[in-house]
C-alpha cells in the first residue's frame, strides 16, 4: 500500500505544464453544483482514484481552507497543481478551474448589458429569478449558520453583528469584535469579552450619532438609475480584495462586503442588477463568487470586470502558492480557530442583516411570495449539485406561467 501510494505520488510529481492545464481546465467545465460538490469531484480523481495524497492528508489541507477565507475547491486546484508541478503548476490549475466560469461569465455580461431585459417579457422572467435568488441567499444564511454558530456565544455574536451592521457600522470594526470576542470566551474571560461587545456597541452608537440612522427605504429600494462607471479603477480592486479576503464559508459570505460597495455606496448598479449578476453566475461551472465579474462591469466597465475578479481570486492563489505549510500549522493554534469562529459567526451576521434587506426589497408581491417558498423548499429538500441551476431557471419559468395565468384570469 505504501509502495503504491508512492509510485502515484511520484507520478503526479511528474505531470506537466500542459497536463496540468488540461486536466484542471476539465475540472472547471464540470464545476456545476458549488464547492460541496466540486470539492467531492476533485476528492473523488485525485484522492480516491489516483491518490496523489492520502485520505487523511486531503481532510487536513481541506481544514485549512476551510478555516481560510476563499473559494476552498479553488484553494484545492491551486493546491494539488502546486505538488504536481510546484508554484507554477499551481497557478496554471488555479487558472484552469475559474477559466471557463470566468468567460462564460464575461459572455453573459456582454449580452445581458448589450440587449437588457427590456423586454416585458424578459423582465417577468427576471423578477421570478431574482426571487428565487433571495432563496439562494437566506438559504445559504442557514446552511453555513447551522455550521458556524453552534452555541449561545456565537449566536449572540451573529445578532450583534447583524444589528451593528444593518446601522451601518464599518465591517472591519464588527469582524474584529466578533473574533476578538469569542477569543475572549473560549478563554474564560468573560468580563473581557463583554467589554469587546460593549466596545461594538458603543462603536455602533457612535456611527448612528454621526450619521443618523440608515434610510432603508432608501437602501432597499435604489430608485433610478445607478451612477456612471467608475473612473477609480483601484476601488474597484479594492471591493474584489475585500470580498476575496472575507469569503468566510462560501461565496455568498461576500454577498454583504459587495452589494454594499457596490449597490449601496458606490451606486454602480441598482438591487435588481445585483441579484441578476448572482443568477447568472448560479447557472454557471463556476464558483458562485463569480459574480462579482459582472458586478466589476459595472463598476469600471471591462478593465473592472478582470480587476474585481483579479482581487477575488488573489488571497485563493496567494495563500496556497506563498504559505500553506505555515498556514498549516497555524490553524493548529486553538487560539487562532476561536478567532475564526468568532469572525464567521460575525459574517453569518452580515449575511443575515443583508438578505433581509434583500428580502424587503424584492418579494414585494404574491408572485414573488410563492416563488420563493418554493425555491427555498426545494433548496431545503434536494441536495443535487444541479439544484441551483433547477431553482433559478425553474423560477424564471414560473415567473412567466403565473403571469400568464393570471392574464388569462383577468
Amino acid at each position: 500500500m505504501l509502495a503504491l501510494s508512492f509510485i502515484n505520488y511520484i507520478k503526479a510529481m511528474k505531470q506537466t505544464p500542459g497536463q496540468i492545464f488540461r486536466r484542471f481546465l476539465r475540472f472547471g467545465f464540470l464545476a456545476w453544483g458549488g464547492p460541496v460538490a466540486q470539492i467531492a469531484m476533485i476528492r473523488k480523481e485525485l484522492v480516491d482514484e489516483e491518490k496523489w495524497v492520502t485520505k487523511e492528508h486531503f481532510n487536513r489541507a481541506l481544514a485549512v481552507y476551510q478555516a481560510l477565507p476563499g473559494p476552498e475547491a479553488q484553494e484545492l486546484c491551486v493546491y494539488f497543481g502546486m505538488r504536481a508541478g510546484g508554484r507554477l503548476g499551481g497557478f496554471l490549475a488555479g487558472l484552469a478551474f475559474m477559466l471557463p466560469g470566468l468567460l462564460l461569465i464575461l459572455l453573459l455580461t456582454w449580452v445581458y448589458t448589450r440587449f437588457g431585459i427590456n423586454s416585458p417579457l424578459v423582465q417577468v422572467v427576471f423578477a421570478g429569478i431574482q426571487a428565487a435568488v433571495i432563496a439562494l441567499i437566506v438559504f445559504a444564511v442557514y446552511r453555513i449558520g447551522k455550521h458556524a454558530v453552534v452555541n449561545k456565544a456565537l449566536m449572540a455574536i451573529a445578532l450583534a453583528a447583524a444589528v451593528a451592521f444593518a446601522l451601518g457600522t464599518n465591517f472591519l470594526i464588527i469582524l474584529s469584535a466578533a473574533g476578538l470576542a469569542y477569543l475572549c470566551w473560549n478563554k474564560n474571560n468573560r468580563i473581557m469579552a463583554a467589554v469587546v461587545m460593549l466596545a461594538l456597541a458603543a462603536a455602533t452608537t457612535f456611527t448612528v450619532y454621526n450619521k443618523g440612522l440608515p434610510n432603508v427605504k432608501a437602501i432597499i429600494a435604489q430608485p433610478g438609475q445607478p451612477r456612471e462607471r467608475s473612473n477609480d479603477q483601484l476601488k474597484v480592486f479594492a471591493t474584489g480584495l475585500k470580498g476575496g479576503l472575507l469569503t468566510f464559508g462560501g461565496a455568498y459570505t461576500a454577498i454583504p462586503f459587495i452589494q454594499r460597495d457596490a449597490v449601496q455606496d458606490n451606486k454602480w448598479m441598482t438591487q435588481e442588477q445585483f441579484l441578476d449578476g448572482i443568477a447568472l453566475s448560479g447557472i454557471l461551472p463556476a464558483p458562485l463568487i463569480i459574480f462579482s465579474t459582472f458586478v466589476g462591469y459595472f463598476g469600471g466597465g471591462w478593465t473592472g470586470a478582470l480587476l474585481i475578479t483579479l482581487g477575488i481570486f488573489l488571497p485563493a492563489f496567494t495563500f496556497t502558492l506563498l504559505g500553506h505549510s505555515l498556514l498549516e500549522k497555524l490553524i493548529a493554534h486553538p487560539g487562532l480557530h476561536s478567532f475564526l469562529d468568532g469572525i464567521t459567526a460575525g459574517v453569518v451576521g452580515l449575511i443575515a442583516a443583508t438578505a433581509i434587506q434583500l428580502f424587503i426589497a424584492t418579494i414585494t408581491n404574491i408572485t414573488a411570495i410563492i416563488i420563493f417558498t418554493l425555491a427555498l423548499g426545494i433548496l431545503i429538500k434536494f441536495r443535487s449539485k444541479y439544484t441551483i441551476v433547477f431553482v433559478i431557471a425553474g423560477a424564471g419559468l414560473l415567473s412567466l406561467a403565473l403571469k400568464y395565468a393570471a392574464n388569462f384570469i383577468s
